[in-house]
C-alpha cells in the first residue's frame, strides 16, 4: 500500500532532527576524548539514528513499514533525552547547552508522536 509520504526531506520532523543531529555533535565536540567510544558516541548515534529512520521507513513505502521505522526514531528520541542529562550531569554540558537540545529533543519527540499518532490513523481506514 503506497502512504504517499512523498521524499522523506519534506518532513518537518525529518529536518528537525538533522539540524539536532549537527547540533549534538558540535556540543560533543569538547567532551572529554576518554569519553569518544562512551557517551560521545551514544550521543552521535542515538541523534543521527532519528531522520536516519524517518528516511529509511520513508522509503519503504507503506505504513505499517514507516511506522515501524518512526518508532525505532521515537526510542532514538528517548534514548538521546537521557543521554544529555547524563552528559549534564557529568558536567561535559552546560546548563544552556543541556537546555537548548532538550527543548529540540523533546520537539521532535511531539512530531514523531503525531507522526505515530497519524500513521495509525491511516491504517485503521
Amino acid at each position: 500500500m503506497d502512504t504517499r509520504h512523498g521524499d522523506h526531506r519534506g518532513l518537518l520532523v525529518w529536518q528537525k532532527a538533522m539540524r539536532l543531529a549537527v547540533d549534538v555533535h558540535r556540543a560533543t565536540a569538547t567532551f572529554p576524548r576518554s569519553e569518544l567510544f562512551g557517551l560521545t558516541s551514544q550521543l552521535r548515534r542515538a541523534a543521527i539514528s532519528i531522520p536516519s529512520n524517518l528516511a529509511e521507513g520513508s522509503a519503504r513505502r507503506t505504513t505499517p513499514d514507516f511506522l515501524a521505522f518512526v518508532h525505532v526514531a521515537r526510542g532514538s528520541q528517548a534514548e538521546l533525552n537521557t543521554q544529555l542529562r547524563l552528559a549534564r550531569d557529568f558536567g561535559y554540558l552546560s546548563e544552556a547547552a543541556f537546555t537548548e537540545l532538550q527543548q529540540h529533543t523533546e520537539e521532535i519527540g511531539r512530531l514523531l508522536t503525531a507522526v505515530i499518532a497519524g500513521l495509525r490513523r491511516r491504517q485503521s481506514r
